[in-house]
């Protein structure tokens, strides 16, 4: 297990990024997605329990097939997916991703927002209670993003805001920017085979901070495009944008319902608190298979499973209600929660 604490800091307050968080996800969501590829969304519904109160339940597919790394494809079944869940209780998330067909592989995320520069050093004692943790300050305006992800409308270095006449942001912003808020993000990385869970843990890390950083960038840049938006437009733009994006990956299920009244604690669920995670297509050196390599005869040509037993969409698993650091996971969104 693999513990890290990321902090996130934006030119917007708590209150303006409660839209500009659901608009980002659901528009990044679309941009990550293609044909057979990308991010279905399966329930999104008003929730609410009995310690959070109030919240929004989101359960997503994140589908991976051909942009797995190579090293991957050659040991997961054809059509593969990560099941991304969230619990929005704004401001305060939770998201989690698993997979069935790696179930030693578990991401947590839980998330805070608070109106500071990332000053807080308590906000997670509760939750990680006394375990170590490294603290990874991500700044969306300088840090690298790779390449694949650039685009110029985006570089937060030469951006203004017309609507607000924020930016652009010069170095050492967050010392200076009023307002400014931060994004505290808690995440658990779990991959428990012997021999390579340190490598894989740190691995998948990278690309967390990858996905929160291009996610939190563009929650700023589009922010001309959210700012005006009431709750009732976002949720709108969010029923709308997100049927799109499953008639764009291939998946047309029963229409996408995005309530008005929250359901109990055991009925299902709602929009996630992370972006969905682009899923990097280069593999890790240290699972770089030599193309050379002759290969193992002894080898099974076709990986077969089981089908899987019919389901009659049974509700969502309520989160811990402490959170603990046993489950989660996009693979940004955002939350997408990439939340």
């Amino acid at each position: 297990m693999l513990l890290k604490e990321y902090r996130i800091c934006m030119p917007l307050t708590v209150e303006e990024y409660r839209i500009g968080q659901l608009y980002m996800i659901s528009k990044h969501s679309h941009e990550q997605s293609d044909r057979g590829e990308g991010v279905e969304v399966v329930q999104n519904e008003p929730f609410e329990d009995p310690t959070h109160g109030q919240g929004q339940f989101t359960e997503k597919r994140v589908y991976l097939s051909s942009k797995l790394p190579s090293w991957a494809r050659a040991v997961v079944p054809n059509i593969f997916y990560v099941t991304e869940k969230a619990w929005n209780y704004y401001p305060y998330t939770i998201t989690e991703y698993t997979c069935s067909f790696l179930p030693k592989f578990s991401i947590h995320i839980e998330t805070k927002y608070e109106d500071n520069k990332g000053s807080n050093d308590h906000i997670f004692d509760i939750e990680a209670k006394d375990q170590e943790r490294e603290v990874c300050f991500v700044d969306i305006v300088y840090d690298e993003i790779p390449e694949r992800y650039y685009k110029e409308s985006e570089d937060l270095r030469y951006f203004r805001s017309d609507k607000t006449s924020r930016g652009v942001l010069q170095e050492g912003w967050r010392d200076t920017q009023e307002p400014i808020m931060c994004s505290y993000k808690l995440v658990t990385v779990k991959f428990e085979v012997w021999g390579l869970q340190t490598r894989v843990e740190q691995f998948v890390h990278k690309v967390i901070r990858d996905v929160l950083l291009l996610g939190h960038r563009q929650a700023f840049a589009w922010v001309d495009e959210w700012i005006d938006m009431t709750m009732d437009e976002v949720r709108e733009f969010e029923r709308t944008i997100q049927a799109a994006t499953n008639q764009k990956i291939g998946v047309f299920p029963p229409s996408i319902s995005i309530g008005t009244t929250p359901l109990s604690s055991l009925a299902p669920s709602g929009p996630a608190s992370a972006p969905s995670t682009p899923i990097c297509t280069d593999a890790p050196e240290f699972l770089t298979v030599p193309k050379d390599r002759a290969r193992k005869k002894s080898a099974p040509e076709t990986l077969t499973l089981r089908e899987p037993l019919p389901e009659s969409n049974p509700p969502p698993t309520p989160p811990p209600a402490s959170a603990p650091i046993s489950n989660h996971a996009p693979w940004s969104s955002e939350g997408s929660e990439l939340e």
